[in-house]
C-alpha cells in the first residue's frame, strides 16, 4: 500500500473519530438537560458527579462499598425517562462484576454501601452510547432503581 493511501486512511480515521467525539459531547449536553429537567419536573433532589451521572440514596446501608474491580448482588429496575421499563432483575437480585456493566453502573454503585437503596440517572455516554443496544435506542438516558443486596 502506498504511503499516500495510508495517509488518506489515517486522515479519514482521525476525521471520523473527531466527528464521533463531537456527537458524543453534543449528546452529553442534551442528556444533561433531559436529566435536570426530569429531576426538576419530578421534584427530585439528586447529587451530580463530575461525569454527568446523577444519583440519590434513599436508604443508606451500613455494609462495605463495592470497588470498580469487585462484584455485587443487586436488585434493579431499569427504565427510560418516560417510565417504560426495559430491564429488571429477578426478585432475588442478580450477581455481576462491576467490570462487566455499563460505566454508569460501575461509577454509581461504588457510591452505595451494601444495604443501600436509591436511583441512578445515567446519561447515554455512561450507558450504551449513541448506538442502539437491543431494545435501548442509542442516545438514551437510563434510570435505575437499585437495591445493593451484597458486596461480594
Amino acid at each position: 500500500m502506498s504511503s499516500r493511501i495510508v495517509l488518506i486512511m489515517l486522515v479519514a480515521v482521525v476525521f471520523l473519530g473527531s466527528c464521533r467525539k463531537r456527537k458524543v459531547r453534543k449528546q452529553a449536553e442534551v442528556d444533561e438537560v433531559v436529566i435536570t429537567d426530569y429531576l426538576r419536573e419530578n421534584n427530585i433532589d439528586a447529587t451530580a458527579t463530575g461525569s454527568g451521572l446523577y444519583y440519590i440514596i434513599d436508604s443508606i446501608g451500613t455494609g462495605a462499598y463495592p470497588t470498580a474491580d469487585g462484584s455485587v448482588t443487586a436488585y434493579y429496575k431499569g427504565y427510560f425517562i418516560d417510565g417504560d421499563v426495559f430491564d429488571q432483575s429477578p426478585g432475588s437480585g442478580s450477581n455481576f462484576s462491576l467490570r462487566s456493566v455499563i460505566p454508569g453502573w460501575t461509577e454509581g454503585l461504588q457510591l452505595f454501601p451494601e444495604g443501600s437503596t436509591g436511583r441512578l440517572f445515567i446519561p447515554s455516554h455512561l450507558g450504551y452510547g449513541l448506538d442502539d443496544y437491543g431494545d435501548i435506542p442509542g442516545g438514551s438516558v437510563l434510570i435505575f432503581d437499585i437495591e445493593l443486596l451484597d458486596v461480594l
